[in-house]
């Protein structure tokens, strides 16, 4: 019996040894492969930003993706989600499907960057004429994943099962009116046919150094939702505010008694929470007190149980402190993301992937961040992890780096192989590990 116990082990270890080679075998052979995309990776990211285009709208951004795709022989699908393509690479062999996802969508900034490739592009948004720019680097991730589906198509008589290419537009929301984004791609069935097993996700990041990659198990970044809060009161002569009931000043003691919901009401040890009140309109003249105030704001929760009892608080602080001067609020909500959780289990398991891209030493776990994603829907399907990509030029100091969602938001091409190496690493090892 002990005899059959030790020769067990034994081949448990042998087999795992194997396993452990030939996907070290691969790594390096991707990796290699991933050098020799870099400049192509660094002519499509530049053309992107050349030519960005908003949510719903990325017509020809698609087009350059699908075209790519059918090239290397990937099987393809476009216009899921309005204007996503979804590639499906199978191997030979048998084995898990994995998803990557990259965003591909731009923002209604105008480009203050000075860079031969800026972009000057105009468009019309929600009525008003904006400036179009990748000014949160989903260039880059669009650039980077058609550099991943080169690489591993490449290898696909090697690959122990399938890979999902996901291309998904209007992460940054759709227009007014329109349904988008991941919670649209996952309910047009993204990640099912083949069912996906595994899903991972990045981020380029402004202010974290080049070559790096941060994460965090667990939450990671938080839910997003919109309020929309209408207060109506009585209109009246600015003189004489006893013959009304003024919404603008009810407003006033909302906007204060939001901040109490965060400060006196929500458990912070638990978890963080953010209210803000991003817009405020009332009024047409400065001798006349409206009959409504409109107010608008967003809510950042990094619980899923407070992403609801928030609303629930936000709504009566509103309703009560209108009701106590004889006005009327009214609150809607409106969610756009949900809290962007990363599986502990699998975020253990494929950090040495992660390693293996970047060198010893450049990886670090970090806090939780209240900027929010929708790669959250994906991770309601099947296992998720969403990491950090440094793309900050080496040397430069993280608190000098222009944000993201601004006009001079800048990261460096050097950043992008690292996520190539990344996306296929992850990749390579979880099909070795089933």
């Amino acid at each position: 019996m002990m005899k059959f116990c030790f020769l067990s082990i034994a081949l448990f270890s042998v087999t795992m040894l194997s396993a452990q080679s030939e996907s070290e075998k691969l790594k390096a052979k991707a990796f290699a492969a991933a050098d020799k995309t870099t400049a192509k990776c660094i002519v499509w990211r530049h053309d992107f930003h050349q030519n960005p285009e908003l949510g719903n709208r990325e017509f020809r951004t698609s087009k350059i993706i699908a075209e790519h795709l059918k090239k290397l022989g990937i099987e393809t699908k476009e216009n899921v989600a309005k204007t996503g393509v979804v590639g499906i690479l199978r191997g030979t062999k048998p084995g898990p499907c994995i998803a990557l996802r990259a965003d591909i969508d731009a923002l209604p900034v105008i480009e203050r960057v000075n860079l031969p490739w800026a972009s000057k592009q105009k468009t019309t948004y929600n009525g008003q004429e904006v400036g179009v720019m990748h000014a949160c680097g989903h260039d880059t991730h669009t650039a980077m994943l058609m550099a991943v589906a080169e690489v591993l198509s490449g290898m696909k008589n090697e690959l122990k099962g399938t890979v999902k290419f996901i291309f998904q537009p209007a992460e940054e929301g759709p227009p007014e009116g329109e349904e988008g984004g991941a919670a649209l791609m996952v309910k047009e069935g993204v990640m099912d046919n083949p069912k996906v097993d595994a899903v991972f996700g990045l981020h380029i990041e402004s202010d974290i150094e080049a070559g790096t990659i941060e994460y965090k198990p667990g939450a990671f970044m938080a839910s997003s939702d919109w309020f929309h809060i209408v207060v109506k009161g009585k209109g009246s002569h600015g003189s004489q505010p006893w013959k009304g009931i003024d919404p603008i000043q009810v407003s006033a003691q909302i906007i204060e008694g939001l901040q109490s919901v965060v400060s006196r009401q929500m458990e912070l040890t638990k978890a963080p929470v953010v209210i803000t009140v991003g817009k405020i309109h009332a009024g047409v003249r400065n001798n006349i007190i409206p009959e409504e105030c409109v107010m608008d704001g967003t809510i950042r929760t990094l619980d899923s149980k407070m992403q609801t009892e928030v609303h629930q608080r936000i709504k009566w602080t509103a309703e009560k402190i209108a009701e106590a001067s004889g006005a009327v609020a009214e609150v809607s909500f409106d969610t756009k993301t949900l809290v962007t959780y990363n599986t502990p289990e699998l975020v253990k398991k494929m950090l040495p992937s992660l390693e293996a891209a970047t060198g010893i030493g450049k990886i670090k776990e970090r806090e939780w961040v209240t900027g929010a994603e929708d790669f959250s829907y994906y991770g309601t399907k099947a296992p998720s992890f969403f990491f950090y990509l440094g793309g900050m030029p080496k040397g430069k100091d993280p608190k000098t780096a222009p944000p993201h969602h601004t006009a001079d938001f800048y990261v460096d091409d050097s950043g992008m192989n690292t996520g190539v190496r990344a996306f296929c690493s992850l990749v390579i090892d979880y099909m070795n590990m089933k």
